[in-house]
């Protein structure tokens, strides 16, 4: 263990007053040379570092980010995450992570403990529990820098930055039904979050370009976003009991397409043999699954990017932000084996 010292520390062992040592250091002009030279000499000798929290408090600013996802292992976060550091360090920002494990409470609790550690701006993900907004409302109300990325808030006018889930919705569902399948079940999130219904709006779309009626029982609910295995167990099975079966699932979120396969597989059921299966997801191991998984692809390390250059330009404006921009990034489709029909 080292010792921590401080300018008290360095100001009793010299004789001098804690402000003159203070000047001393930040290299003031008010202070004569010799005294300068003194103070700099002790202070490198006994290595002395000045305390980054009581810097922060002093300069009101801490140089960090808190980051608010539902879960870091998570593909789609653990790599936007990964984004949003490599443009924070070198910007001199540190990033600190917290998770919600879609919890509303959780995340009341961690945006508190983020303030407290006087974070300069927040990234937010919401949970797929959150109904109640207001505390994000009343940080932006009082000017603190927020952007939100992915799961977003539709009542707060900030900066904003999605992916294009309408579209990303619209073409995998349009693709099942050009491999030849018209009984197409949707998989997918608690219907608080923006993007669960994005999402839907997309099947939705897909099943109308094509005169394909819509059928309220093959969409599955999982509100806890994939969390709890023996929800999404529930909704598989629901799906797969069914006298009129689904030919194919599309599923709407990263955990979701990963579970769907374990319980499939449980079942019996082979992919894509008895059911085909489209997911978005970023998992970097989805064409090593049993069949090669077609996914559809955000760009979670350029969304990153984005929200936390938007969110430091935020921070740094010397004025007060008062345009905010919503930024939308577009899917990609990686076909492969699953949602082929046989």
């Amino acid at each position: 263990m080292f010792e921590s010292y401080t300018i008290k520390d360095i100001a009793k062992a010299l004789g001098l007053s804690t402000s003159t040592v203070s000047r001393a250091l930040n290299g003031s002009y008010e202070i004569g040379a010799e005294t300068k030279k003194m103070v700099l000499e002790y202070a490198e000798r006994i290595n002395y570092r000045p305390n980054p929290i009581a810097l922060s408090l002093k300069e009101q600013k801490s140089h960090s980010i808190g980051v608010v996802v539902c879960e870091v292992a998570n593909n789609y976060f653990s790599q936007a995450i990964n984004g949003i550091e490599s443009i924070a360090y070198n910007r001199g920002y540190h990033v600190i992570i917290s998770q919600t494990h879609e919890s509303p409470a959780r995340e009341e609790a961690n945006i508190q403990y983020l303030l407290s550690r006087h974070v300069d701006g927040l990234l937010v993900s919401l949970s797929a529990g959150t109904t109640d907004t207001s505390q994000f409302k009343y940080l932006h109300d009082k000017g603190f820098p927020i952007v939100f990325f992915d799961r977003v808030a539709a009542d707060i006018e900030t900066h904003k930055v999605t992916a294009n889930n309408f579209k990303g919705s619209f073409d995998g569902v349009e693709l099942l039904i050009n491999k030849g399948f018209t009984k197409i079940a949707h998989l997918t999130n608690s219907n608080n979050l923006l993007i669960s219904r994005e999402r839907l709006d997309g099947y939705k779309a897909a099943l109308d370009k094509y005169s394909i009626p819509f059928k309220p029982e093959y969409v599955k609910h999982c509100d806890h976003g994939g969390m709890i295995q023996e929800e999404v167990e529930l909704a598989v099975n629901e799906l797969i009991t069914m006298p009129n079966r689904p030919e194919a699932i599309f599923i709407a979120s990263d955990r979701l397409t990963t579970s769907c396969i374990f319980v499939l597989k449980k079942s019996g059921l082979k992919v894509p043999n008895d059911i085909a299966l489209i997911g978005f997801t970023n998992s970097d191991v989805a064409e090593l699954f049993d069949p090669p998984l077609t996914v559809i692809r955000q760009p979670a390390f350029q969304m990153g990017q984005m929200a936390t250059e938007i969110l430091i330009q935020t921070i740094e404006s010397k004025r007060p932000v008062t345009e905010f921009v919503t930024e939308q990034m577009q899917t990609e489709i990686i076909l492969r084996t699953s949602s082929n029909k046989i």
